[in-house]
C-alpha cells in the first residue's frame, strides 16, 4: 500500500477514462475484463484509495483520481513520446531532429527553412519549439531538444556555440514618424534621446547590450512599456506606441513601419547551440547552412529596404 502506480495501472486508468467502463477498457486494450478489473484493484490496492465508484450501474471516477489525472496524462505522453522516438530511431537512427529557436528567430526561419530542408531529406522527421533563451540552454542541457537558435552567446562548458550570420540591429518606427529626409539615412544615436522607446525586458539576451548603447543620452529614453518578445515590440511600434530596437529578422516585411540603421552600429549574431563532445544526426549541418544562408539573405534584404526607403 502507498507504492507508486505502474505503466500498466495507468493505461487501464486512462481507459477507462476514455471508454466509461470495464468492458470499454478491455476492448480498447484488447485484454479480458477479468484482467482489467484484477489490474484497476491492483492499482488502488497500491495507492490506498479507490479511482472509480460504481453509482447506479456506471463508473464515477471519484475526486482522489481527478487530482491524479493530470500527472497521470503527463506521464502517458512521456511515454508516447518514448515510443515515437524509438520508432523513428529504428526506421533510421539519427534522422530525428528537435530544434529550438527564440520566438523572432521561430518565426522568421522555421517555414521557409524547414520546408527546403524537409524537400532534402524526405526521410527525416523534426520537432520544432520556441523558447526564451534561457529556457533553450536548459532544453538542450536536459536533452530535450537537438540544436537551438539564438542572439544570445552562452558561456556554458556544456555547449558549442556555432555563429550562423550576423547582423545590425535597427530602429523601428511608426510611418510618418520621421521626416521623408531622414528616411534612408542612418539614425544618429543621439536622436533617441527623449524619444517615446518600446523597451525589452531585463531577462532579454540583447537588452543589456541595449542599454550600454543608450546609457549616456539625455535626457534618456521615455521607457513606459517593456516586452518580453521582439514580435510584441514591433507590433507596439506598428500600434504607434513608439520606436524600437530590434533585430533584422523582426524588422522586416511590415508596411505600417519604417526602418532605419543605427549610427554607431549595433552588432548581432545569430548562433547555434548544441551539446558539447557528442556526435550529432549527419542531418544537421545541411540544416545549419540553410539557417545561416537564410538568415544572411534577410539580413542584407533588411539592408537594402532601410537604404532605399527615401525613394
Amino acid at each position: 500500500m502507498g507504492d507508486p502506480m505502474r505503466l500498466r495501472h495507468i493505461e487501464v486508468f486512462q481507459a477507462i477514462r476514455q471508454t466509461g467502463s470495464i468492458s470499454g477498457a478491455a476492448q480498447l486494450l484488447h485484454v479480458t475484463q477479468p484482467a482489467v478489473s484484477k489490474i484497476l484493484q491492483h492499482a488502488e490496492a497500491q495507492l490506498g484509495f479507490p479511482l472509480f465508484l460504481r453509482v447506479r450501474g456506471k463508473l464515477q471516477i471519484t475526486p482522489e483520481a481527478l487530482a491524479l489525472e493530470r500527472e497521470v496524462d503527463k506521464v502517458s505522453d512521456s511515454v508516447e513520446g518514448v515510443r515515437r522516438l524509438a520508432a523513428s530511431l529504428r526506421r533510421q537512427p539519427g534522422m530525428r531532429l528537435r530544434i529550438g529557436a527564440t520566438p523572432a528567430l521561430a518565426l522568421a526561419l522555421f517555414a521557409p527553412v524547414i520546408r527546403q530542408w524537409a524537400e532534402r531529406h524526405p526521410q527525416s522527421e523534426c520537432e520544432l519549439s520556441s523558447l526564451h533563451s534561457r529556457e533553450l540552454v536548459q532544453q538542450l542541457l536536459m536533452r530535450e531538444i537537438d540544436v537551438a537558435l539564438t542572439l544570445r552567446h552562452p558561456e556554458h562548458p556544456g555547449l558549442n556555440v556555432q555563429p550562423l550570420a550576423h547582423g545590425k540591429l535597427v530602429a523601428l518606427a511608426p510611418k510618418g514618424y520621421w521626416s521623408a529626409d531622414s528616411q534612408g539615412l542612418a539614425l544618429a544615436v543621439e536622436e533617441l534621446a527623449d524619444a517615446p522607446l518600446i523597451g525589452l525586458s531585463s531577462s532579454d539576451p540583447l537588452a543589456a547590450q541595449v542599454g550600454q548603447y543608450l546609457k549616456n543620452l539625455e535626457p534618456a529614453p521615455r521607457t513606459s512599456i517593456r516586452v518580453q518578445t521582439y514580435s510584441l515590440a514591433r507590433a507596439m511600434v506598428e500600434s504607434g506606441a513608439g520606436l524600437a530596437l530590434i533585430d533584422p529578422f523582426t524588422a522586416q516585411g511590415s508596411a505600417q513601419t519604417l526602418v532605419r540603421p543605427l549610427d554607431p552600429a549595433l552588432p548581432i549574431t545569430l548562433y547555434a547551440l548544441t551539446r558539447a563532445n557528442e556526435s550529432q544526426p549527419h542531418t544537421l549541418d545541411d540544416l545549419l547552412q540553410l539557417f545561416s544562408e537564410r538568415a544572411e539573405e534577410q539580413i542584407a534584404h533588411v539592408s537594402r529596404a532601410s537604404r532605399l526607403e527615401k525613394r
